[in-house]
């Protein structure tokens, strides 16, 4: 218990940053709406693995050197604004017929992975992480994969959640009615979360 005491601020920034919504966690949401836990379960591991990757790097100093360019900072805002829009698009017209459903995919694990690269908040929560609660009294890559691996533990039970919490809904939305309802305000929570990226 007393090796983990020093852990302990880590875990908590890990909890409260992953908990709260952001891309991934409203992504994952929808995904379990309409495709259920279980086949959300690689994008799930996909933002995990990603964002450990994301991690290490911005760990070992790269993340800094990346925010200081401001032209690559406005890349990975358009990137990721982007795609949260395209998002928002496609789930104006989402339905839970199951014709339909067979004929998308949910995000795989390689396109979850790859989009931590392009979320602001991923790279805002790596580069404050790396810069507050890196171990320390340890050899560099020790500390960084401790780091890593603490990290990505406490992130997968959260956002876990919300692809549970969207599994759950999905069983409450039968009626026409509720299901425009709730398509609605799934598009407005996505593209406040794209314009937020500009704020």
């Amino acid at each position: 218990m007393d090796a983990l005491m020093p852990l302990i601020p880590l875990m908590s920034f890990a909890f409260v940053s992953s908990i709260t919504p952001g891309p991934n966690n409203i992504m994952l949401t929808s995904s379990g709406i309409w495709f259920g836990f279980r086949r959300s379960i690689p994008h799930m591991l996909g933002i995990t693995i990603g964002f450990g990757v994301l991690l290490g790097i911005c760990a070992a100093g790269i993340g800094a050197l990346v925010m200081a360019l401001p032209a690559l900072q406005i890349a990975l805002k358009v990137a990721g604004s982007g795609y949260l829009l395209y998002l928002a698009w496609q789930l104006r017209s989402m339905n839970f017929d199951r014709q339909v459903e067979a004929a998308h995919r949910p995000m795989g694990f390689m396109a979850a992975a790859a989009f931590q690269f392009c979320n602001p908040k991923a790279w805002v929560m790596a580069i404050t992480g790396g810069a507050a609660f890196l171990p320390q009294n340890l050899p560099v890559a020790l500390a960084i994969l401790l780091y890593c691996t603490v990290f990505c533990a406490v992130n997968l039970p959260c956002i876990s959640v919300w692809a549970g919490a969207g599994a759950l809904l999905r069983r409450f939305l039968a009626d026409p009615l509720w299901q425009k309802v709730f398509c609605a305000v799934m598009v407005a929570l996505t593209a406040y979360s794209a314009l937020a990226i500009w704020l």
